[in-house]
């Protein structure tokens, strides 16, 4: 008798199939991955898979997850971070308007930004205006100063030409005076001023005073793009932020974006899979007189959180009632809001909370904060406050400590944007350096456990690179080298990225799976041109993307890795200033002119001072010549 068959079956066992590890779809290796992960802050490798992180580690560790249908990307010891999140772009509005735009963005002299304009006069069609809308001051020329109407004249004569100077001013060329239909009978708007000259006619320069709305209604009656060509500036736009490693941003609505129908291009790619860029947007009632009316139709047709993770409804705002909103232009006095706007304010915000909705609120200094706060106050007796819905304040550059205070303990969040990049001379000459030293007080709103969160206000003021205002957080000076703030009111670079991570992703509610590389997180990253952590002060503003992943997609790349992202149809129409020239100028396509920017300046200086314009001093920033 033999012992027992060590083969012989035993009923209902099956023996398990050999278990092979799921393959990742990309893997990132040879890399200085800054994770935002407090619990795993660095790592070598990054995998993707399914449109997320699947693993981190070393390379030998995640060598194991490369199959035949891995995409490996060398980093060469490059900086990987994750996606970048602007917490406050006015993204569907921009993406709308991108390709007819003659962007100025970090061009570095006065001289390089009218060659621009005089080769686009030669390219554009009659009937169309070319339009300088937002990104540039000139802080950021080397002659430090504005241009003027007669160059505008002399650059493009017979082609309408708009220029917008922050929240501030406008300047037209001749043609566009009567594109405009502007005469010496045309009214000032409220809030608003038509320069004029001598004889009573439309000088070209358009001042708010205070309100930019006169500067806003005049671009809007220049020719739109038709449908097919709005969905391809779109398209445009959104691979012109990833270039910077944008992979999300929260759109805070804005005038002359009206819900649905300009927010149909957004949709219409979301549905077609073509978004490059995570958006999280508001609404934003558009008439004085019928807010209450749009919110209540809202909050009676959608929801917060409808969407998917890539285009998703996130709340009301930044204006609930055009009454409640004050106006940021430095240039002129501090706006008096009118005497009980609260009523009507606090119906709004009432209707909201108890259907379920979030917002956020546009509000630039701490008067009008003030006020906001007693209407918050009195609801939170009733006990709407904090009540699990998400909102937040946006800009608050002038916030006290008492009025931060009383933000935390109604459950509230902050949103900055570094418009002192752009404004912060205009601050300084009208409030003085004590005052422009904690404009906004960043630290404090961290120090008291504020949620924060960073980002750009782009595109009509700000430029929507993410890193002139990373460099703004750290530095506190603005495009032109002014200092703003001590040491006491800057943050450090890993403060600042979460700022412009994590900090964005808590706004829309997102912070487990956006804004960090954690395993199932969302596969969004960015490779960078320069370590941010490590590179001196100055170069930060020039730091690019070279490879952009959202999803587990590679939506740009560049330099070694050029090729590797998805196509997107080309620039039309073919005249497009983006056509030509592309979006922001980066520093390397800049630095070449500069030298010769500089030394016109001298000339032009001593020009001015032959003639009694000016002292033996730099030129200040207003050219006198806007003066005849």
């Amino acid at each position: 008798m033999t012992g027992p068959s060590t083969g012989m079956p035993v009923a209902g066992i099956v023996p398990a199939p050999r278990r092979e590890p799921a393959h990742a779809d990309l893997l990132v290796r040879n890399a200085k991955v800054f994770t935002g992960d407090p619990g795993r802050p660095e790592a070598r490798s990054v995998a993707l898979r399914d449109g997320r992180v699947a693993a981190l580690g070393d390379d030998h560790d995640l060598a194991h997850l490369v199959g035949p249908g891995t995409k490996v990307v060398d980093a060469l010891g490059r900086r990987v971070i994750p996606g970048l999140n602007d917490s406050h772009l006015h993204v569907i509005r921009g993406g709308l308007n991108y390709v007819l735009e003659l962007r100025w963005d970090g061009v570095r002299s006065l001289r390089q930004a009218l060659a621009m304009l005089r080769e686009q006069a030669g390219r554009t069609p009659r009937g169309q205006w070319i339009r300088v809308v937002g990104g540039w001051t000139a802080e950021q020329f080397a002659e430090r100063r504005m241009p003027t109407v007669a160059e505008l004249n002399a650059a493009a004569p017979d082609t309408p030409v708009f220029v917008l100077h922050l929240y501030q001013s406008a300047l037209m060329n001749r043609a566009a005076v009567q594109a405009a239909g502007f005469t010496r009978d045309t009214p000032d708007p409220r809030g608003g001023q038509i320069v004029r000259g001598r004889d009573g006619e439309p000088n070209g320069v358009l001042l708010a005073a205070p309100s930019a709305l006169i500067l806003y209604s005049t671009l809007a009656k220049a020719p739109a793009l038709d449908e097919a060509d709005k969905r391809t500036s779109t398209r445009h736009f959104l691979r012109e932020l990833n270039r910077f490693g944008l992979t999300s941003a929260v759109d805070a609505a804005g005038g002359f974006q009206n819900f649905p129908d300009h927010y149909a291009t957004v949709v219409d790619l979301a549905e077609a899979g073509e978004l490059t860029l995570r958006i999280a947007y508001h609404l934003f009632p558009q008439t004085a007189g019928q807010e209450l009316a749009d919110l209540k139709r809202w909050t009676e047709t959608v929801r917060p959180g409808d969407g998917d993770e890539w285009l998703r409804l996130n709340g009301a705002g930044e204006n609930l009632t055009w009454a409640a909103a004050d106006f940021e232009n430095f240039s002129e006095p501090r706006p008096e809001l009118a005497a009980g706007y609260e009523t009507e304010f606090e119906s709004a915000v009432r209707l909201l909370l108890e259907n379920g909705w979030g917002f956020r609120l546009h509000a630039t200094y701490d008067e009008t904060i003030r006020r906001d706060l007693a209407v918050f106050e009195k609801l939170a007796a009733e006990g709407l406050f904090p009540g699990g819905n998400r909102w937040l304040f946006d800009h608050a550059e002038t916030v006290s400590p008492g009025s931060l205070d009383r933000i935390a303990a109604l459950g509230g969040a902050v949103s900055v944007q570094n418009r002192m990049s752009f404004q912060g001379a205009a601050f300084l000459d009208r409030y003085g350096a004590e005052a422009a030293a904690h404009t906004p007080p960043v630290r404090a709103m961290l120090d008291r456990g504020l949620s924060v969160a960073a980002g750009t206000d782009a595109t009509r003021v700000s430029s929507y690179n993410p890193w002139v205002a990373l460099h703004w957080l750290v530095t506190g000076r603005t495009v032109g080298g002014t200092a703003l703030y001590p040491a006491g009111n800057l943050v450090d670079r890993e403060t600042a990225l979460g700022l412009y991570t994590r900090g964005g992703a808590r706004l829309t509610g997102e912070q487990d799976v956006k804004g960090t590389l954690r395993e199932g997180c969302y596969g969004d990253l960015a490779i960078l041109s320069d370590d941010f952590l490590t590179v001196p002060e100055d170069v930060i503003p020039d730091i690019e993307s070279v490879l952009t992943v959202v999803g587990g997609r590679i939506v740009y790349a560049t330099a070694e890795y050029e090729g590797l992202d998805e196509a997107v149809p080309p620039v039309t129409p073919e005249w497009s200033p983006v056509a030509r020239f592309g979006g922001y100028q980066s520093g390397a396509r800049q630095a070449s002119l500069v030298a010769e920017a500089v030394a016109e300046s001298e000339r032009h200086r001593r020009w001015r001072v032959a003639r009694g314009a000016g002292p033996d001093a730099p030129p200040s920033f207003v050219d006198p010549c806007f003066a005849h």
